[in-house]
């Protein structure tokens, strides 16, 4: 299995606009963080978790040429501004509609968005068009399994997802935007062997894990490798990473994990 961090930063991005603070002035190319999704490869099948505005750039930085389906984890404009991009791998499948899961919040946030892409297929060569479903419990594939739980996040629940891989049998956890997580979801993430997790900044916020709240999860969890994402310019990479416990480390845009 292969996961690539597509984008690691908070809904405003680092840098941010009019902010010459010492991490959006940094030159240690961690601290320059695109909004937070990844691409996970489970023996071959490419499964994209979110969009970010800069979703386009993205993939082309990272070399991203096939989708196999969608997941958007829940409606904010920092997950979803980028699916229009996602006509690319329309035309890839001959014009066919990505199927995308998600949560009936989300679903109903890429209808009000995207009203010209619900269909099976575009409407021109070139288009966008997605076939909405939502996300099962327990979505079963020839190359493994990707279960799901909710995530409470402010006034909407978020998708936790694990991606189990059949040939190798390695497990990896994607839970973010949240502000806590579920006993459900903790049990469900031990086990695994790479998790992420939500850890907006050292300060508290009222919708998503703070890094101290992130890392008592972490513990509770117990994986050999964390890694916190949706970071904001309170954290600089560097020197914050130095005071995090053993097997605990910041994400960062283009990081590629092999399990």
């Amino acid at each position: 299995m292969e996961v690539i961090f597509m984008g690691t930063g908070t809904s405003q991005g680092v840098p941010m606009i009019a902010c010459d603070c010492a991490v959006c002035t940094s030159e240690d190319p961690r601290n320059q963080r695109t909004r937070a999704s990844v691409h996970v490869v489970m023996d071959g099948l490419h499964v994209q978790v979110d969009a970010a505005p800069e979703f386009r750039l993205q993939c082309v930085r990272e070399n991203i040429r096939t989708m196999d389906f969608f997941i958007l984890t829940h409606g904010h404009a920092d997950h979803t501004a980028g699916m229009d991009d996602l006509r690319r791998f329309c035309d890839q499948k001959g014009g066919e509609a990505i199927t995308v899961y998600s949560t009936e919040e989300g679903m109903a946030r890429v209808l009000a968005v995207f009203p010209y892409a619900i269909a099976e297929r575009p409407i021109s060569k070139g288009y966008a068009a997605f076939k909405l479903i939502p996300m099962p419990a327990v979505l079963e594939l020839p190359q493994g399994t990707i279960q799901s739980t909710l995530l409470p996040h402010g006034g909407l629940n978020t998708l936790g997802l694990i991606f189990t891989e059949r040939s190798s049998g390695r497990k990896f956890v994607y839970y973010t935007d949240n502000k806590r997580l579920t006993h459900e979801a903790i049990a469900m993430a031990r086990s695994a062997d790479a998790v992420v997790l939500d850890g907006l900044r050292p300060q508290p916020h009222p919708t998503h894990m703070s890094i101290p709240e992130a890392i008592a999860a972490a513990g509770e969890i117990g994986a050999p490798q964390t890694w916190l994402t949706h970071l904001t310019h309170y954290t600089d990479h560097g020197p914050a990473e130095t005071g995090l416990p053993d097997g605990i480390k910041f994400a960062y845009d283009g990081l590629r994990l092999k399990l």
